[in-house]
Order: C-alpha cells, then structure tokens, then sequence
C-alpha cells in the first residue's frame, strides 16, 4: 500500500521548478517518478526543470526539454545515468507501453512518467507517485507525494528544504 510521502502547495512555477531542481541530483538509476494531474497541472513544467538540473549536475551539456506528447519518449543522456522522459496520454493499452521500451529502461534509467494511468499493472513497484494539483493562489501548485518505498521521503525532504531557501 503506497503511503502518503509528502504534501506541499509551491506558490509559483519558479519555486516548483525549483524543487524538481533540488530532487534531480537525488536520484538514482531505477527510480520512476510517475507524474499524476490535469492538462495544465505543472506535471511537464516539473519534468523540464527535473532533467535540465540532471544534466547540468552530471556535467552535461544542458538542453532544450520538449514535451514529449507527440514522440511519446525523450531520452536525455547524463553521461552517468540515462533519463526517459514518456507523455502516455496518447496511449489507450498498457500494450503499448511495454514496445516503447519504457518497462526496460524502468531497471536502468532514471524514468519521468506522465499519465501513468496507461501504465496499468506494469507501474513498478517502489515508484514515487507525484500529484499536481492547482493550489488557491494563481500560479500555485500542490505536489502531493505517495510511495510504497518509505526511503523516499528523506529525499523528498531534502529537496523541499533546499528549494525552499533557493526560491
């Protein structure tokens, strides 16, 4: 059963960007981050700032993060660790997944999952569950957390209390 991790309203698309920033060098070959909320909810936004920080943490050259909505997947790689990047949306079988590739790079990679309702059974265990909700003030975002793996929420910590004094 997955436990409630972490919940924190960010007041801005900076200060949300910022702890993406924070958690990228925490995290570790085999961790899935899956991205749950509405079109619009900050989940992509996330992302973006997630492997921009990574590949300038791991020396790497830092690029353009597009959307992933059309291609399905983006891979970045860090020079240490590779980062999938999958938009699911499109997806309507969790048939499909398994031929992008996505349940192999689970193992290996560090994977950002948006929509990971089409994962079906094949979201893995241990995964760290991220819902975008919008918060009360404009432009305010509400991450919520939730993992069967407890150890995340040390890293969760962490990288909030250093956005926190980033931002």
């Amino acid at each position: 059963m997955q436990a409630a991790l972490f919940d924190h309203v960010f007041a801005s698309p900076e200060a949300t960007a910022g702890f993406a920033a924070a958690l990228a060098p925490r995290l570790r070959p085999g961790d899935v981050i899956l991205l749950e909320g509405q079109i619009g909810g900050g989940k992509t936004h996330f992302a973006r700032a997630l492997v921009q920080a990574r590949l300038a943490a791991d020396g790497a050259r830092v690029e353009d993060v597009p959307s992933p909505t059309f291609t399905l997947v983006q891979t970045y790689d860090t020079g240490t660790v590779e980062i999938w990047h999958a938009d699911l949306y499109r997806l309507s079988h969790p048939d499909e997944v398994a031929e992008l590739g996505l349940v192999d790079a689970f193992d290996d990679a560090i994977c950002l999952v948006e929509w990971p309702d089409r994962l079906g059974d094949l979201a893995p265990a241990g995964a760290l569950v991220l819902s975008f909700t919008l918060a009360d003030a404009p432009d305010s975002r509400r991450i919520e957390a939730r993992s069967d793996d407890p150890a995340w929420a040390g890293r969760l910590a962490q990288a909030a209390g250093e956005a926190r004094h980033d931002v």
